[in-house]
Order: structure tokens, then sequence, then C-alpha cells
């Protein structure tokens, strides 16, 4: 049963650290509390794992699969990473969602999709990849996405648009957003995962986003050679009000960890990693 206080998609937490309690009535927006971190991940043995399971799979497990795998498991190993802040207050999210823009083809003009997949912490990682394979195919061929509901919205003259924004960002702020405009937006994922290296891109710092719910962005760049060793960049940008500097650097531990200890991927995604230190 839903306490007073909790929204259908998290639970409202309250924080006994005087700094965080503050924080959200000193930096009232998430732009304005932004934290950015950049790190090389050597994914020399992920890469390894990658080979070895496309050896027996029927279908390609890619890197960005076992990166969203990895993103998630950090999540359920580090839950601070799944909160955020509306309204001043506090919300633990009730699921771990991953997200990311899925392109037709790469082109300038080609349509963007926009995936939000919910993790079963029961689900192992090989398998996640066949569910993301099969539902980004499914989204291509329908051409059904929640993006289509605000292109039905372009349509509207302008001064009746600016009413129905405000009106939404309201029913944002009180959780009351119902969920055909919700439930595929990455706006409200935990994570929002960019793979600017399938486009030959660094991982370039990301803003986030007034409007909805997410935390985390995470952008991956271009995998490269350092030392006879295959690393990548990956750019973090976090809402500090979450959590400290120290909880978010660890957690970017624990995504070098995983991914030079891939074994931990042939375990269930919500499978907690032990403390690394």
């Amino acid at each position: 049963m839903r306490k007073f206080g909790d929204r259908k998609d998290a639970k409202r937490i309250y924080p006994k650290d005087p700094v965080h309690i503050l924080m959200p009535y000193l930096m009232s927006k998430r732009h304005e509390s932004e934290v950015y971190i950049n790190q090389n991940i050597d994914i020399t043995e992920l890469l390894k794992w990658i080979e070895e399971k496309n050896k027996i799979l029927d279908y390609k497990l890619t890197f960005f699969h076992a990166m969203v795998a990895i993103t998630a498991k950090t999540v359920y190993s580090r839950p601070l990473l799944n909160r955020f802040i509306k309204g001043k207050n506090f919300y633990q999210r009730n699921d771990v969602s991953i997200s990311f823009v899925a392109k037709d083809k790469f082109s300038d003009d080609a349509e963007e999709k926009l995936m939000v997949f919910t993790m079963d912490k029961d689900e192992l990682p090989v398998d996640l990849s066949k569910r993301i394979l099969d539902d980004v195919s499914k989204t291509r061929k329908s051409g059904n996405n929640s993006s289509d509901v605000y292109g039905s919205l372009t349509k509207i003259p302008s001064f009746i648009l600016s009413i129905v924004a405000v009106f939404v960002k309201w029913l944002d702020k009180k959780g009351w957003l119902p969920d055909f405009l919700t439930e595929d937006d990455f706006n409200f994922s935990t994570v929002l995962l960019s793979n600017l290296g399938s486009i030959k891109c660094g991982s370039v710092y990301h803003h986030l986003n007034e409007y909805g719910t997410n935390s985390v962005v995470i952008t991956i760049g271009t995998i490269h050679e350092e030392n006879g060793r295959q690393v990548v960049d990956i750019g973090a940008t976090l809402d500090e009000r979450i959590a400290d500097g120290f909880y978010f650097a660890k957690s970017l531990r624990y995504v070098q960890h995983i991914a030079a200890n891939p074994e931990l991927l042939d375990e269930e995604i919500g499978k907690v990693v032990k403390n690394i230190d």
C-alpha cells in the first residue's frame, strides 16, 4: 500500500544528513546541482567475455548490451543512484530502468526511437541482451514509440501548446503524469545511457533535464588501445543532491570492477556486487 507522500513510481525517503536535507532548498534545480565525472575503463576482459558468449549464442551480444547490464548491476549495488528529487523531496524509485535512443540508421535524418528497459533483477545479462535486440527490432519495424505522442503535440497551435506544457510540468512535479507519457520516456528512467562511440564520438558532457526524474546520464565514448589494453572513456553527469562525490566516484569503480571481472555478468543482474574495497 502506498504511504502518504509516496509517488506511484517511487517511495519518499527522509535523509538524516542535514547537508542533504538542505541541498534541495539551496539548489532547487537539477541543472544547478550537476557534477560531471570522466574516467577511462579497461574493457579488455569484458571484450573477451563478449567474444566467448557470441560463440555459443544464436544472436549477437554487443558491447553496448554488456554496458547496459553493467550499469544496471551497478545501480542494484549502489542504490543511492536510483534516487531523485522532486519538489524538494527525496524519492527512491520502485524499479531500476535504463534508457537509450535507438536510430533507424546512422544518418542525419534518421528517426529516433526512445527505448526504456525496466530491469528484472532475476534476469541474466545474456537474456537482457536478447530482450533489447527483440524490442528494438519490433519498435523499428512497427514505427510505434512514445516519441509519437510528442510528435502529435507539435501539431497543436503554439499558444495552446504553451498552456499544455505548463500543465504537463505541473503534473510532473506532483507525480501525476499518465503512464503513456512516462513509460517510454528516458526522462523518467534511472539512467540515460548514450553510446556515442557508435558514431565515433567521445564521452561528451550531457546535461540533466528539469522535466522528469532522471538523475544520472552516462555517455560511452570510443573504444581505443592504451598500453596494449582496450579501454573506453565514460562520462557521467549526476545530480549531486542524491549522494556525495565519494559515492559517485566509488560507483564508477564498480563499473570498472565488473568490466574487469565479467564473470560477474554470469550472475543475475540484481545480485549485488560485494564491497570492492
